[in-house]
């Protein structure tokens, strides 16, 4: 079977739950499901970019499934959207729109802040304490697009009661793109007390005759 690489989310690590539960599930089919750190151990350096080179380096030009969750939905669409060699794409609440989100999120003081300062503190769930990240993921961020136009065929999970990212950014990206399968799940950002389903709807997307 074509190879599997799953893109952890912002400020998280190979070791995330949602990781680990897919981990297992295709390691009970005997396949495996490689999970990079996208940081690369470096919160602080953290950009865009980096990470976007860290696929690369995963996927090797190979035909590939890239399995995203969050943060790491956009880049496996970003990634997608500049890759035919990337089959199919299975996203869980992808931050569509980051770019514009990250000056939604923060005021203009704050993002001022943020850049004479250097770093601003994030919550790191990997170490379950505050990193700092440099403003480099800001500037960085800006160079990309918020909806990467991937036409792959794609299935993509969102909950209805996310908080984080809003569902109405899958379901309008859905309506453009006829190679997109949304289900909407009602559930939050995280999505981990619907594990159980969406493997059911996963398995089903990449033909396993049982789930």
């Amino acid at each position: 079977m074509t190879r599997l690489v799953y893109l952890h989310g912002f400020a998280s690590s190979p070791q995330s739950g949602k990781a680990q539960f897919f981990y297992r599930r295709f390691a009970e089919r005997g396949l495996t499901l490689q999970i990079p750190q996208l940081d690369r151990n470096n919160f602080k350096g953290l950009t865009i970019s980096g990470q976007l080179e860290v696929v690369e380096g995963e996927v090797q030009g190979d035909p590939v499934i890239l399995i995203g969750s969050s943060l790491g939905g956009y880049l496996a669409a970003l990634y997608a959207a500049r890759h035919a060699n990337i089959e199919r794409l299975i996203l869980m609440a992808p931050a569509f729109q980051f770019p514009q989100r990250m000056r939604e999120l923060f005021s203009e003081f704050d993002l001022a802040r943020w850049k004479k300062e250097g770093t601003r503190l994030f919550f790191h769930y990997a170490f379950q304490s505050e990193r700092p990240l440099g403003y480099q993921f800001v500037e960085d961020s800006a160079l990309y697009e918020g909806e990467p136009d991937f036409r792959q065929p794609a299935l993509i999970f969102h909950g209805t009661r996310d908080d984080v990212v809003p569902a109405e950014y899958s379901r309008q990206f859905a309506e453009g793109h006829p190679n997109v399968r949304l289900c909407l799940m009602n559930s939050g950002h995280e999505l981990t007390d619907v594990l159980e389903p969406m493997w059911a709807e996963t398995a089903k997307f990449l033909g396993f005759q049982n789930t």
